[in-house]
């Protein structure tokens, strides 16, 4: 039985989370409140929200731990050939933080296979706008010819980057936001990205698992560092794609 968590109560321990026997693996807690210092206190604990529209809010820490590290990501040959062709043509634009909900709400609406509904509620989008108003979450976004056409948005504290979803409305777009915001973690020495949970597309960028014990230790010194910058745009990438090696 997972604990249901009062407003004052702390998180349990991450060992009491489900195990890869249950049927929900990494489940921790349940509860009814997602303020945004919850939920900034579950990121630096190695916790995440994940629920659907009339559940409780649902916390999750699963062992192993999905992360995608910047020097990792993987370019395979026609996604190089396509991030030459953003840098060339001035239609393309890599921008932050235009407009952070916006980029939510295009996560949420975006049909995905295999998948029936949104995670992204309205709560959802409300805790982490707030996180956002605080400088403690970010948009990364494609835009081409004044239209915004994909992007991602996730959870900066400290030298760390929780990634949370991404959208594209055009072949590819999701990918570029994905590349530029790679090189602007090198650029300032973050070395994982938090992608939660293992699925096949993030294996494919690059993505693997570590186990819980060795993401949190992490955690703990990259949350303690100071905030990196976050104002970036396709001369980051450029820079990174004509990088030797």
């Amino acid at each position: 039985m997972i604990p249901w968590l009062a407003a004052i109560d702390p998180f349990p321990a991450l060992e009491r989370a489900l195990d890869a026997a249950s049927d929900a693996p990494g489940l921790l807690a349940a509860s009814a409140d997602l303020t945004p210092a919850r939920l900034e206190c579950a990121y630096r604990s190695g916790i995440f929200p994940w629920y659907s529209a009339g559940q409780p809010v649902l916390w999750w820490s699963p062992d192993p731990r999905m992360v995608l590290r910047p020097a990792a990501f993987k370019v395979a040959p026609s996604l190089r050939k396509t991030l030459k062709a953003v840098l060339r043509d001035a239609r393309w634009q890599v921008r932050v933080d235009v407009d952070f909900r916006a980029v939510m709400s295009a996560c949420a609406d975006t049909p995905r296979e295999g998948q029936n509904g949104t995670w992204i509620t309205p709560s959802i989008i409300a805790a982490y706008g707030a996180l956002h108003a605080k400088g403690l979450a970010h948009s990364v976004e494609t835009w081409y010819d004044g239209e915004r056409v994909g992007g991602l948005y996730g959870v900066a504290i400290g030298a760390m980057f929780f990634g949370e979803s991404m959208f594209a409305h055009r072949s590819d777009a999701s990918k570029i936001a994905l590349a530029a915001l790679c090189a602007h973690l090198r650029r300032h020495a973050v070395e994982l990205i938090d992608c939660q949970q293992n699925t096949a597309h993030l294996a494919r960028l690059g993505g693997s698992e570590i186990d819980r014990a060795v993401f949190v230790r992490h955690l703990g010194r990259a949350c303690a560092q100071p905030a990196i910058p976050w104002d970036f745009g396709k001369q980051t990438l450029a820079d990174w794609l004509s990088a030797p090696g």
